[in-house]
């Protein structure tokens, strides 16, 4: 299978790539950086910029000469009071969160149904479950449980969608916080490799079976239920 994965270049998403190989598989990366995995044909693009987000899916499947699937793992934030992120940032969660994953499965769309491949979107127990200091992210996140539930409904018989819902996960995602926004000390977490297993998983079932929601975390992760 040829594998489109946004945010292929580091946390779940380079996690993915790496199940992806090691399955035999062909991974394409979209990210504003090059993958770790050598070899990985990829292509350089701020997924926060919609028309350069559409051209790079177009230009990797192209050369691919085709999708099988899309993983839309990329996924950023800025955490903080409404009153205290600055807007740019505030939108800019919105635009590679939301705004992004619509975009690069707008662009994919016609080479899936040529395909009858399947789409993972990433959401979030937060895109469920709200809290404190994070409007942009579940605000964001929410939105890509809606896009994707109205996403599977208009495209039924044509591909397979899937709702991926992570909890937290051992990656750099938290690193540049303030340390009141990082994990605790101990805090269970799960391994990006497990969620990962869980995103090919959902992109192998045969064609008319489809893992329409996931919710795949730690056994005692505190965002869930």
């Amino acid at each position: 299978m040829k594998i489109l994965i946004s945010g292929g270049s580091s946390g779940l998403g380079a996690a993915t790539v790496r199940e992806v190989l090691d399955a035999g598989d062909t991974p394409l990366v979209l990210d504003r950086k090059p993958p770790e995995a050598t070899g990985v044909d990829h292509a350089l693009v701020d997924l926060a910029d919609t028309p350069a987000a559409e051209h790079a899916v177009r230009e990797l499947a192209e050369r691919a000469g085709g999708l099988d699937a899309v993983f839309t793992a990329a996924g950023i934030d800025v955490p903080g009071r409404l009153d205290a992120v600055s807007t740019e940032d505030w939108e800019r969660v919105v635009r590679v969160n939301l705004l992004g994953t619509a975009a690069v499965v707008r662009a994919a769309l016609p080479y899936l149904e040529r395909s009858r491949g399947k789409v993972v979107t990433c959401s979030s127990t937060l895109g469920l479950r709200s809290v404190s200091d994070a409007t942009a992210y579940c605000a964001s996140k929410a939105g890509v449980v809606a896009f994707t539930r109205a996403l599977a409904a208009e495209t039924a018989g044509r591909i397979g969608v899937t709702l991926l819902v992570p909890g937290g996960m051992h990656t750099a995602f938290f690193d540049s916080r303030d340390e009141k926004y990082k994990p605790p000390v101990g805090a269970k977490l799960n391994d990006p490799a497990n969620v990962a297993r869980a995103v090919l998983h959902a992109l192998r079932q045969p064609e008319g079976c489809e893992v329409r929601e996931l919710v795949v975390c730690h056994s005692e992760e505190g965002s869930w239920p």
